[in-house]
């Protein structure tokens, strides 16, 4: 008795999807612009848009624009917040931090403040450096 069999290349899985060929994949506020005025060129002088579904238009282009603008403030933030945190810790400088290491308790003066792959290391008298987050205690010098 014959049995059939299925190719293996003939299975969804192994199918070859085909390349995208098209421009940006973001669509921006003037791509939404340029839709919406040819949108309203090209609409039937007899049977123009209704005034609500061009409303619903104008509210999506608006709310799109204020994502747009919180999107670019918050990148903005992300970009500063290292700078602040550098500026933050610098305070220190001169000051006694305490921290745990194993089970014993150390503790020296910030002599220095760096920022390395984005976290805060502090240089202290000892000639070692630590992290800013494995500090427990901060203590001012008299």
């Amino acid at each position: 008795m014959a049995t059939n069999t299925i190719d293996a290349s003939l299975w969804l899985a192994n199918a070859s999807q085909p390349e995208r060929k098209t421009g940006n994949q973001i669509l921006g506020k003037d791509d939404f612009l340029k839709i919406l005025l040819v949108q309203l060129q090209n609409q039937d002088p007899l049977n123009p848009m209704e005034d609500k579904e061009f409303i619903a238009q104008m509210a999506s282009f608006s709310s799109l624009e204020q994502m747009m603008n919180i999107a670019g403030l918050m990148e903005q933030w992300v970009q500063t917040n290292g700078r602040d945190a550098l500026l933050r810790y610098s305070g220190w400088i001169g000051k006694t931090v305490h921290w745990q290491e194993g089970d014993a308790a150390m503790s020296a003066v910030v002599k220095s403040v760096t920022q390395k792959d984005g976290n805060i290391v502090l240089g202290l008298d000892s000639g070692t450096t630590i992290a800013a987050d494995a500090v427990i205690t901060v203590e001012q010098n008299e």
